[in-house]
């Protein structure tokens, strides 16, 4: 019975340990089936979502969704408390409870155990009460250990949660700004045609650069951290996965379309944005999930309808896309390297994946203000001819040409 003891002490001790190590210290994606932190999430993100997904309510199901990060990580966190504490009480039942404890007068299982749990839970947490006095070298020597390894512990926390909350908040910065350039929710269409005034290909080649930046920096901290894939935007119609593939859209729209350094920062910022969406596959191992994915999707992102549609709202823009049956061919193709990962990470998450057009709003701030700034440049232009003085030189301008 106490080697058995002994066996699941060590057994959680050394299981806790190692996962906060791969979850917390080692900048790497954490291997292995068996880690606590992934059984952790198998045990709560699939039940949720089960239980979830029956509610009628989509903005009720978004509420739960978006409170399962921040909530799974101070459950996460309690777990890794509770067997820490519970793994060294095995270890001192293993050892005999040698400890002097004044309720400890039975001397029974049970009583045992209490004494070892609350030696364990004193120690790990360092309040040090001194009420129960251990009478062996051996069990100091694991209250030592434990003492040591509970201020890691909070040491651990401590540093844990800003480093998860700047890169949090770094991530967001990006997705929100991308609200004014590709509307609310993203799309492709929309970022391409906000950007078609003169000198737009400067300013959309500086955004595709910013966000390949994004993809890398998404790349670094959500592979070490998974947990923040679960974190959702703090508002409605956006998410770091509908930004990322909405920036993907677009760069699969100019690599096909168009020539220049344009279509150069595209390839480079899909590269990273794929790599990025594969390796988050990985971590989460969705590569059976793709598998099973049938070769036509039941809804097609880019449907015929959709695809005229397209061509016609960037038909301002002169992309040779609707004329040229190559770029429609291309497109096609280029699609197929990250829509199924997309998709993979879209049902499991349940983050929704943007269209590649917009839906008509009955108030887009957008055109709006687009408007107000058309009406106000007419306006500039015919007050140029209407509100001149007339002790203006212009005023005699046209009589002078012809000799009056």
């Amino acid at each position: 019975m106490r080697v058995l003891a002994l066996f699941l002490g060590v057994l959680c001790c050394c299981g806790v340990l190692l996962d906060a190590l791969q979850t917390i210290i080692l900048p790497r994606r954490p291997t292995g089936r068996l880690r606590l932190t992934r059984i952790f999430s198998i045990l709560t993100w699939n039940p949720l979502v089960f239980l979830t997904e029956k509610l009628t309510k989509q903005r009720t199901r978004d509420r739960i969704y978006s409170g399962y990060g921040p909530v799974s990580l101070l459950l996460l966190l309690g777990v890794w408390a509770t067997l820490l504490v519970t793994g060294f009480a095995c270890v001192y039942f293993a050892l005999g409870t040698p400890f002097a404890d004044a309720l400890n007068q039975q001397g029974d299982f049970w009583a045992a155990m209490r004494t070892d749990l609350y030696v364990s839970g004193t120690t790990l947490f360092t309040l040090g009460l001194g009420d129960v006095i251990p009478h062996r070298h051996l069990a100091r020597a694991v209250v030592v250990i434990e003492s040591g390894a509970g201020l890691g512990f909070v040491a651990m926390v401590i540093g844990y949660l800003p480093v998860l909350y700047q890169a949090f908040s770094r991530r967001e910065i990006s997705v929100a700004m991308l609200d004014g350039r590709a509307g609310s929710p993203p799309t492709a269409t929309e970022l391409l045609r906000r950007h078609g005034h003169e000198g737009g290909e400067r300013d959309l080649a500086r955004l595709l650069e910013e966000w390949e930046r994004w993809s890398a920096e998404i790349l670094e901290t959500h592979i070490s951290y998974p947990i923040l894939c679960y974190y959702r935007s703090q508002h409605d119609n956006q998410s770091w996965l509908s930004g990322l593939v909405a920036v993907l859209d677009a760069c699969a729209l100019l690599i096909t379309t168009i020539e220049g350094p344009v279509a150069r920062q595209a390839q480079l910022t899909f590269a990273m944005g794929r790599h990025a969406l594969l390796d988050l596959g990985h971590v989460f191992q969705l590569e059976k999930a793709n598998e099973l994915l049938p070769a036509e999707p039941e809804v097609d992102r880019l449907s015929k309808e959709t695809f005229y549609h397209l061509c016609g709202e960037l038909g301002e823009m002169h992309m040779r896309l609707c004329g040229d049956p190559e770029a429609q061919r291309r497109l096609t193709a280029i699609r197929t390297l990250y829509e199924p990962h997309a998709q993979t990470l879209s049902n499991y998450l349940k983050m929704p994946l943007p269209l590649w057009v917009p839906e008509p709003k009955k108030n887009d701030m957008w055109k709006k203000v687009a408007d107000l700034r058309m009406g106000a440049a007419q306006e500039a232009l015919l007050g140029a001819t209407e509100h001149v003085s007339d002790h203006s030189a212009a005023v005699h301008l046209h009589d002078e040409e012809h000799g009056f």
